[in-house]
């Protein structure tokens, strides 16, 4: 298991959000601006490097990325807690990205949030399982995250579709106070912009034997890290600590790229959250 982003893509990004020079960073780190941006292009800090006073001036919990240093990864989730759950990962452009499918055991109605680079392996888990498609849930509207609606919307056509994006047909859109039924669970919403104007958290409840809530949000937050937000990093994160990190500890985290994790596993150790 691997985080999404290593040190370096935490450095970078907490760099440019902060408009903090190579210089700057590599004086506060006590390395030449050469070495440093080794250290992010790697993601291997040399020895010797000050993280206390960079990720000070970066604003980022520096306790939290020396752990991260030091080879922290997220506690394994057992996913058969959550019956009618999968996490579909495809490739495409250089990377992967996540999608994931819920289902009611009884009724077999299911929902599906985002659809990543390729349909096919939705469709092989869905024809497996004997699954209804109802739903079709958008956490933002970057390309890798709908590459795929297409071939999607066109086997279902009638799945209903959502979206936070102002741009979104009016049926399509999510409005204040929106639930969904797919069988006994239920899907509510929490705008989570920051990484994305039209940023999503989709939250799912009424899981048999109380297992706990599943969050999937997008780029919000990452295991270890979050989406890159530039010049909206005080947004992106007010966002994330009001409407995710203030769920219950056991709630799943579904990142669109990476490990699952849980919320208490993100207040505990994410850097960026002090």
């Amino acid at each position: 298991m691997t985080l999404e982003d290593s040190l370096g893509d935490i450095l970078r990004k907490a760099r440019t959000s902060t408009h903090t020079s190579v210089e700057q960073a590599a004086a506060l780190a006590g390395l030449a601006p050469a070495d440093y941006t080794a250290a992010e292009d790697s993601g291997k800090l040399p020895p010797g490097m000050r993280l206390p006073e960079l990720c000070r001036h970066l604003t980022l919990d520096g306790e939290k990325f020396s752990r991260q240093a030091q080879g922290w990864l997220p506690a394994t989730v057992g996913e058969h807690q959550w019956s009618g759950f999968r996490m579909i990962t495809t490739a495409g452009d250089g990377m992967t990205v996540n999608a994931f499918l819920v289902w009611d055991a009884a009724t077999r109605d299911a929902a599906l949030f985002d659809t990543g680079f390729d349909a096919a392996p939705i469709f092989a888990v869905v024809d497996e399982l004997g699954l209804r498609l109802r739903h079709l849930f958008i956490t933002h509207s970057h390309g890798d995250h709908v590459a795929a609606i297409g071939p999607i919307r066109q086997r279902f056509p009638e799945v209903a579709l959502h979206s936070g994006s102002k741009h979104a047909p009016a049926g399509q859109r999510l409005a204040a106070g929106d639930t969904f039924a797919v069988g006994a669970l239920r899907v509510g919403f929490r705008e989570t912009p920051g990484h994305a104007d039209d940023g999503i958290t989709y939250v799912v409840t009424g899981w048999p034997a109380g297992a706990p809530a599943v969050a999937v949000v997008g780029d919000a937050i990452f295991a270890g890290s979050m989406g890159g937000a530039r010049d909206l990093l005080p947004l992106a994160r007010a966002k994330v600590l009001e409407h995710i990190l203030s769920l219950p500890g056991p709630t799943l985290i579904c990142p669109g790229h990476g490990p699952l994790t849980t919320v208490a596993q993100e207040q505990a150790n994410n850097p960026w959250f002090a």
